[in-house]
């Protein structure tokens, strides 16, 4: 089951009893990455979205980790830092979100009190203060294996901060984080680097979108960069690469697409491929040798039984209305039926 932002945490953002019922519900998945984890203030951006920054955190995830475990299901945190995707609603003492470079999202953006209003220009990153981001996030790693996790996944993708410094409609920068791809590379390998250290590479996965618009992302030279970026990953032989390399959730249209293929061609280890799949691509997808997995994240809102329906042959259940995916509550989201329930 692929990452999915549902906002269900509440202000204290500690992971509650709908999360453990929604996450145990899915354990046939066999793998669940959960939703993004933001693990700071200077992280966090996302409105009532469960966070691994404090003990009271740890230990609602504690109760998701057991749940899930307890059907026989494994789960992965995604640890998560938002970038110039936040705001400064968001802080306590209103700082501006940080980002590689002063260059703001295009149009509005949820803000902490619910409401839209205008992407800000972010504050740039200092070079001194980049190993402090890359030990932010080891020490959230070490927060998830306090909680139990079976796996951490690193964000990379969707125009969060780590897919910020990867492209250069992002990152600007003039100092041995920006300009060529080599140094665009360096604070992702870093965090890499970091992560490896608290749980072993088999352990850690990462996540993608070398096709994304999502965040005003997206250049010409995407395609031929992300192979670069995803060779010098194979380096650190983790667990798997999550690529969103559908194009269900926005292609960039600024150069070719980035094919999955191509990542067969660079990448030795486990590649999970996303966005978009159906049972019949997906299959295609592993059958052609191109992807090892393929996660699912939209099809699981409405389907907890996911899994038993592909393997059953029965239809999916239609799509779950748009404003139910992120409204507080359980409708929508711990009162979803399965097929069996149906048919009672």
């Amino acid at each position: 089951m692929a990452p999915m932002t549902r906002g269900r945490s509440g202000p204290t953002r500690v992971p509650n009893e709908l999360n453990v019922a929604y996450y145990a519900a899915r354990a046939s998945a066999g793998l669940i990455i959960t939703e993004g984890a933001s693990f700071s203030q200077e992280a966090h951006g996302w409105v009532a979205s469960a966070g691994l920054e404090t003990q009271e955190q740890v230990e609602g995830w504690k109760k998701v980790v057991d749940a899930v475990h307890a059907k026989g299901g494994l789960i992965s945190v995604q640890l998560w830092h938002m970038g110039r995707a936040s705001h400064s609603s968001f802080r306590a003492d209103k700082a501006l979100p940080v980002a590689p470079s002063a260059i703001a999202i295009q149009g509005d953006m949820h803000i902490a009190d619910g409401s839209k209003a205008p992407s800000e220009v972010p504050r740039a990153l200092e070079t001194s203060e980049l190993p402090r981001v890359a030990s932010d996030f080891a020490a959230a790693a070490a927060r998830a294996k306090e909680a139990g996790f079976d796996f951490v996944e690193i964000h990379g993708a969707n125009g969060y901060l780590l897919d910020e410094f990867l492209q250069s409609a992002a990152n600007q920068r003039t100092d041995a984080y920006g300009g060529s791809k080599e140094n665009r590379f360096r604070l992702i390998g870093e965090v890499i680097e970091a992560v490896t250290k608290v749980y072993p590479a088999n352990r850690v996965g990462i996540r993608l979108s070398p096709n994304g618009v999502y965040n005003s992302m997206g250049g010409a030279d995407n395609a031929d960069e992300f192979v670069y970026y995803i060779s010098r990953i194979n380096e650190y032989k983790l667990g798997w690469l999550h690529l969103m390399d559908g194009l269900a959730f926005g292609f960039h249209e600024k150069g070719r697409p980035f094919m999955l293929s191509e990542a067969r061609a660079v990448y030795d280890g486990p590649i999970m491929a996303n966005c978009g799949y159906t049972q019949e691509t997906a299959e295609a997808a592993i059958a052609a040798g191109h992807a090892d997995a393929v996660s699912f994240g939209r099809p699981f809102l409405n389907n907890p039984d996911l899994v038993e329906r592909f393997r059953d042959g029965i239809a999916l259940s239609d799509m779950l209305p748009l404003p139910l995916w992120y409204s507080p509550g359980a409708e929508g989201y711990t009162d979803v039926p399965t097929a069996q329930e149906l048919s009672k």
